[in-house]
């Protein structure tokens, strides 16, 4: 990937000036039109050429790159989202505080949500027109308003591009698979003797995903399981990282988990025979054994199918030389497929005496021993792999016009716009077991009337059409009985976000240090949800993915004002210094009024040198889904104490809480810029960030509920819903999540940025060319959630993906470094990046011998312990000229040593034998991958 150039070389990348003087550009984290203006915020600014020199087939993975980004969404870590539409979806992720806190823009302006949650999917931005990517490091609620909590990335287009030019590319990795490719071609032409300007752009990207998991590093059944030796006394860790594990409480046949049967498991034809426990067990696992023919986790997607097609258009003229009007309009379809796992039912299945599926051998000795039923657990191997397609179309439509004129003998420009954006969404469910079909289906008998399988309810309601199911063995079910069974949920959603806004900027007046600026604007957004679903997730009706349609809507009313007052100019202690300040007062129709405002300041005592200070009060108001979710389900298990910790899978219930109030962050950041005159080229640049956040909305986990409840808390057992499973035993059915204003989240941290541009000729005098070094990083210091309940976790160097956020620690250091070549025709750029090594979880406690009592929230480990990971990028272009035409060829290679992941083991609870054992968000988990393509301009 090609080097990031911090604030103080933005001039490198912002559009050239025109030959009348000097542009005027407004700065992300700022509405402030002014020239050379920098902003007290830091600003991360990739342009063009760097975006192409590291040739991504998506620029959310170039962006994504920034050791400032952890934790984003991308369509390796959202496979099993499949229930609350979001798989495959590109979000990004500032800070590592969830993807609903960092705003995504286009051209400085929202852009419709591509989910329920108001996060954007960069796969709906036209991104071969994009010009640069500006990120903001900080708060910008007062700039932008809601969600600007830990920054802002603005995707700014080149608006004024003339000529014609195309891109095919494509990449697959070194095993031979996850083949994608992309072809755009872009158009501009100038009418009307240059006062119009039309701009029409098309994309298509395809990507085959990796159905399985097919590497070698998934193959030795790593695992968190409880410690079958462990008591309260014995001082030894209550959970273990083992490998060689496997489920006990299930088998692709079944498996019987209970009585003098225990451990009987049908395969081929319903063959029974004896399953071959470990040398250390402990239900739902197990270590040794034939643990390697009871995996699991090869029945999802290591990366999802997308077909991804854009259509952009825009139009601008300027009627006067002081007026103008534009309009845009882009249309986004993508579908994504994928497998998510195999129907479990753990150990939850009864089966009764009599039942004329069960081998002949089997049933002679239930007879000899008195067995009148036991219970079966199995990974239903005749129904085939629960899958996903998810399709979405996003079409976004603005038009507005934009001018000038003069005013207190300066000119001032204005602009306004009204926006419609929508988007469809469908989520679809494939090979889904009715509950109540397969519940009557399990409970076959034998007709008397001709001694054959029949469903017990057939015998009182002849017409029911129910076929038995047979759960004991593989192949042993025809197609029609399956075909009876399954059947696909099924959720069409429309969000709408309307947009009217004007901004107004100018220089009303002069202080002793220079013209005063100021912006101010207004703006009207409103944001609704509607949909429909199948009947059967109406009435929570399957296995998996009741999709309930969500119905709500929400409006608000901004208004803000910015100014940058300087304060010295061209004094002994002072170069310059300016003053940043911004104010916006927002009323939601939801929870009413609220203040935004941001105070900065940058002093620059001489030319090599600037600093810079923000404070600010950000907020964020509750999307659609934390305010109005009807209730996504999610099929799961957790830990339960009430019934030895045995592994129970339940039915997770979101839903939306009406009466959440906005979140509020103080932020503060304060840095030192560097650029020494001495050293031509050179910038650094290290900045300190802090964030608190207070009243955030968040849930605790269905775990923490369920432990919680185990202790005494009342509130907390109202959430469970339980019932009579296999067996007669009491056991949890459903688990009501419901969002919250948390007590708070705080985070802390030390970006670096270091970039040094210099001619290759200084090294090699018969060489030209310019090489560009780069270093960037993050030091994470502190990153932690306090419910009010649990007792505050700070996540920072928590590498397993589990920090109460859904996403990742992040590392204590996160960084990249480039070494880059541009020469007149060959360019090539060479990076390292990666993390530093850290735990599972900070509230794990290691110990082998001499434990402390385990508890639910500092459970005792004998390895908490993840190594970091560096990976070496490559790339390489060539340029030349043919047929009038300049064409580009290029190659590039990421993970260029392949790398594995390093292994993250789940359990003992939840859906570990399902997944692969590795945190997507953090490592490579595809391995090397190669790409080449070819640029056409004219």
């Amino acid at each position: 990937m090609g080097s990031v150039l911090p604030l103080v070389a933005q001039a490198q990348d912002v559009p050239a000036a025109a030959e009348s003087g000097l542009q005027e550009v407004v700065v992300t984290g700022s509405r402030i039109s002014r020239e050379n203006f920098e902003a007290p915020t830091p600003l991360t600014v990739l342009g063009v050429e760097q975006i192409n020199q590291a040739a991504p087939e998506n620029l959310a993975d170039f962006v994504n790159d920034l050791p400032s980004m952890v934790g984003s969404a991308t369509p390796q870590t959202s496979n099993l989202s499949f229930s609350n539409g979001q798989a495959g979806i590109n979000a990004l992720n500032l800070r590592a505080l969830g993807t609903v806190r960092t705003l995504v823009l286009l051209d400085g302006k929202r852009s419709v949500p591509s989910a329920i949650t108001g996060i954007v999917d960069i796969n709906d931005l036209p991104q071969s027109l994009v010009e640069r990517v500006e990120v903001v490091t900080g708060g910008a609620s007062a700039a932008y308003g809601s969600d600007a909590m830990t920054g802002v990335v603005n995707f700014i287009l080149d608006k004024d591009f003339t000529g014609l030019k195309s891109e095919v590319s494509g990449g697959r990795t070194d095993y031979g698979d996850d083949d994608n490719w992309k072809v755009t071609l872009t158009g501009g032409l100038p009418f009307a003797d240059g006062r119009g300007h039309l701009l029409l752009n098309g994309e298509y990207t395809h990507r085959d995903g990796i159905y399985g998991v097919p590497r070698s590093w998934n193959n030795d059944g790593r695992y968190i399981m409880n410690n079958p030796a462990y008591t309260p006394t014995s001082g030894l860790p209550e959970r273990l990282v083992v490998s060689n594990a496997s489920l006990t409480t299930a088998t692709l046949g079944g498996i019987i988990t209970n009585t003098a049967l225990r451990g009987r498991t049908f395969g081929e034809g319903g063959t029974p025979r004896q399953f071959q426990y470990g040398s250390s067990v402990r239900d739902p696992w197990m270590q040794g054994g034939e643990w390697a023919s009871n995996q699991f986790n090869q029945y999802n997607t290591l990366d999802q199918e997308v077909d991804r097609t854009g259509l952009f258009a825009r139009v601008s003229f300027s009627i006067t030389d002081n007026f103008g009007v534009f309009a845009q309009a882009s249309r986004n379809e993508s579908e994504t497929l994928s497998w998510q796992l195999r129907q479990f039912n753990l150990a939850n299945l009864v089966i009764r005496a009599g039942n004329p599926f069960i081998p002949a051998s089997v049933a002679t000795d239930m007879a000899n021993a008195g067995i009148t039923q036991f219970t079966l657990g199995t990974m239903n191997g005749d129904i085939p792999i629960i899958s996903f397609t998810g399709e979405r179309e996003v079409t976004r439509y603005m038009a507005g016009f934009e001018g000038s004129f003069d005013l207190f003998g300066s000119e001032w420009n204005w602009d306004a716009y009204y926006q419609l954006g929508t988007t469809e969404s469908s989520e679809t469910g494939h090979n889904i077991t009715a509950k109540a079909r397969y519940a009557a289906a399990l409970d076959t008998v034998v007709n008397p009337a001709n001694g054959q399988p029949i469903c017990r309810s057939t015998l009182t309601a002849p017409d029911n059409g129910c076929l038995p199911y047979n759960p004991m063995g593989i192949n042993v079910n025809t197609p029609e009985a399956i075909a009876w069974l399954i059947g696909s949920p099924h959720r069409d959603q429309r969000f709408t976000q309307e947009v009217v806004a004007a901004t107004l900027r100018g220089e009303p007046f002069d202080s002793w240090a220079g013209p005063v600026s100021i912006a101010m604007g207004v703006e009207r957004r409103e944001e609704k949800v509607r949909g429909e679903s199948d009947a059967t997730s109406m009435i929570n009706g399957w296995f998996a993915g009741n999709y309930l349609p969500t119905f709500g809507s929400y409006h608000v009313a901004e208004a803000f004002l910015e100014t940058v007052v300087p304060l010295a100019k061209d004094l002994p202690f002072a170069r310059s210094l300016d003053l940043n300040a911004a104010v916006r007062r927002t009323d939601y129709s939801t929870s009413g009024l609220v203040t935004t405002w941001k105070a900065g300041a940058t002093w620059q005592p001489i030319d090599d040198l600037r600093f810079r200070v923000t404070r600010s009060r950000d907020i964020r108001a509750p999307n659609l889904n934390e305010l109005f979710a009807a209730g996504t389900a999610n099929t799961n298990s957790v830990t339960d104490p009430f019934n030895g910790n045995q592994n129970a899978p339940y039915q997770g219930l979101a839903v939306g809480n009406p009466l959440l109030q906005p979140e509020k962050a103080d932020t503060l950041g304060f840095g030192v810029v560097m650029q020494p005159r001495f050293l031509e080229g050179f910038t650094a640049s290290v900045d300190y960030y802090d964030v608190k956040i207070t009243d955030a909305i968040g849930n605790v986990a269905a775990q923490n509920i369920v432990d919680n409840c185990f202790a005494g808390m009342q509130e907390f057992c109202n959430a469970i819903t339980r019932g009579v499973g296999a067996g007669g035993v009491n056991q949890i059915t459903q688990i009501r999540l419901s969002p919250f204003n948390l007590v708070g989240l705080k985070a802390r941290g030390i970006d670096y940025e270091m970039s040094y541009v210099f001619g290759i000729d200084q090294l090699f005098s018969s060489l030209s060319g310019s090489m560009r070094f780069s270093v960037l990083a993050t030091n994470y210091l502190e990153n932690y959630q306090d419910n009010g309940v649990n007792p505050p976790a700070d996540s920072v160097g928590s590498n397993s993906g589990l920090n109460g956020l859904g996403t990742s620690g992040p590392p204590d250091w996160v960084y990249r470094a480039t070494l880059a070549y541009s020469g007149d025709r060959i360019a090539a750029s060479l990076t390292g990046r990666g993390f530093s090594a850290g735990t599972y979880s900070n509230t794990y406690i290691e110990c082998s011998t001499g434990c402390p009592v385990s508890t639910a929230d500092n459970p005792t480990i004998n390895d908490n312990s993840l190594p970091g990971a560096f990976y070496v990028d490559a790339s390489v272009s060539y340029k030349m000229n043919w047929a009038a035409t300049d064409v580009e060829t290029f190659f590039s290679v990421t993970n260029l040593t392949n790398k594995d992941p390093a292994m993250v083991p789940q359990g003992p609870a939840g859906l570990a034998y399902a997944q692969a054992p590795i945190n997507a968000s953090l490592y490579d988990i595809l391995g090397r991958v190669y790409r080449v393509g070819v640029r056409m301009k004219m």
